[in-house]
């Protein structure tokens, strides 16, 4: 009997290792090497006179915009850049249960509706429990091409001739295998494969290809991370399931700005679209509560404000507790030591709770003022002034640090109908205050200065 080689191939890179070590050589990641059969032929090198000459354009050269589908949902259109690009490759990863199926499917629907060509191959459920979706969701009547396979040879065979869908959905991209590859479906080998040959059918007849992933326990897309850098655009749902808000986030996007983001409010009859977020995320907000703040901050182009809230307790013997939802903990800690060697307040030996309301994750350091004002705020146990947002990076040095889009940030406040923005006091020239600005502006240089906003010129006499 012959013997079977093996090899080891990293999930996160796709590097091909000779034996199993802890660490990959490619991109450093730990315990990421999994067992894989080697292929039964190695390419050879080119040999004399194979390839042909390629064209080349100049930079200046007059190329039309790339054509787009909208998909008729507004929120997952400004993710993507204005719609769907033909020919294009998009994935969209998120935690179980999150939307992932059920926004795809309406989008599908969406464009079913239009007159647009639309399969929809699941590869996990069975057709009767993606048709009981669509009954839920009210879309069964739409006329949506629907097939349950996982061989990417089939799925191509069925769809690769002059009248191909102009949309082509893929329920998971984990699920489906190559024939000729002899590994089990959802391996590294398989995952890149497949993607590969579904991206190449995409630009030879022009379809999109839209691909549901799962992903790993670290929040991350399952299979190597060359699977991130093969497609055109990567959408990462957010937002925890017992809420109802739902995040939709571009990561990578080709034809549109990344960090953009979509939000969705979880419904029966499916996921509904938000409009307009800030006003959804302040409508609960209690501005007499210590502790609270509200943040004026930006999600790709779009302006959003939001609530974080900030507890500050006495600590029981032992080490004092950190607890964070939806903001960097390291950047908490950070913050609490400048508090604490330039401002002279003592919160090292405290409990420290903070949240972000409304299940949004911050990854701005912009944020860093109105965390700080929410501590600051539950700290002396006094609301913060109502009808304020804070936005500002805060140094080690103490200083707080001007960010960009000021002046965005202060008219989605000033529609909100806040009164007053705490804003640091260095900002570029584009961003000084006109005379049309209605907000009152306070300017700060230091964080110590922040005891101001309360009406104090030394916190440390008001803290028990």
């Amino acid at each position: 009997m012959a013997r079977v080689e093996l090899r080891f191939v990293c999930r996160h890179c796709g590097t091909e290792h000779a034996k199993w070590a802890g660490r990959c050589d490619g991109c450093g990641e730990w315990n990421s090497l999994v067992e894989e059969d080697a292929p039964k032929a190695v390419p050879k090198g080119l040999k004399g006179g194979r390839g042909r000459a390629i064209d080349l354009v100049s930079l200046d050269s007059n190329t039309a915009s790339p054509e787009r589908l909208s998909t008729g949902i507004q929120e997952l259109d400004r993710v993507l850049g204005g719609g769907l690009v033909k020919g294009s490759a998009v994935l969209i990863g998120g935690d179980p249960g999150i939307g992932k199926s059920t926004i795809v499917l309406q989008a599908s629907s969406a464009l079913a509706r239009l007159g647009y060509g639309v399969a929809y191959v699941s590869g996990e459920e069975s057709i009767d429990q993606v048709q009981l979706r669509a009954r839920r969701l009210g879309l069964h009547e739409v006329p949506v091409q629907l097939a349950c396979a996982t061989s990417i040879g089939d799925i191509i065979r069925t769809f690769d001739h002059a009248e191909a869908p102009d949309l082509l959905v893929i329920d998971s991209i984990q699920t489906m295998f190559v024939d000729n590859i002899d590994s089990a479906p959802g391996t590294v080998t398989q995952v890149r494969t497949s993607t590969h040959e579904l991206i190449r059918f995409a630009k030879r007849r022009g379809t999109t290809v839209f691909l549901i992933g799962h992903v790993t326990k670290e929040g991350q897309i399952a299979g190597p991370r060359l699977l991130e850098h093969m497609v055109d655009a990567v959408l990462y749902f957010e937002g925890e399931r017992g809420l109802q808000f739902r995040l939709l986030r571009a990561v990578k996007n080709r034809f549109g700005a990344a960090n953009e983001i979509g939000v969705f409010e979880m419904a029966e009859e499916g996921l509904l679209e938000v409009p307009n977020p800030s006003s959804l995320f302040l409508e609960d907000r209690d501005s007499n509560v210590p502790g609270a703040a509200v943040f004026a901050g930006m999600e790709g182009t779009r302006p959003l404000l939001v609530e974080v809230q900030a507890l500050v307790g006495t600590t029981a013997p032992g080490s004092p507790r950190r607890t964070v939802v939806g903001w960097d903990t390291a950047r908490l800690a950070m913050l609490i030591a400048v508090f604490e060697a330039r401002c002279g307040l003592v919160m090292g030996d405290r409990d420290v709770y903070l949240n972000v309301a409304g299940g949004l994750r911050i990854v701005e350091p912009g944020a860093d003022l109105a965390v700080a004002a929410a501590l600051m705020s539950s700290l002396l146990d006094r609301p913060v002034p109502e009808a304020t947002v804070f936005f500002g990076e805060v140094g080690l040095a103490g200083e707080i640090r001007a960010v960009g889009h000021m002046q965005t940030r202060l008219k989605e406040a000033q529609k909100l109908g806040f009164q007053r923005a705490v804003l640091p006091e260095a900002r570029r020239r584009s961003d000084r205050q006109s005379e049309n600005d209605l907000l009152k502006q306070q300017s700060l240089g230091r964080l110590s200065q922040l005891v101001e906003v309360f009406g104090e010129t030394d916190a440390r006499q008001w803290v028990p």
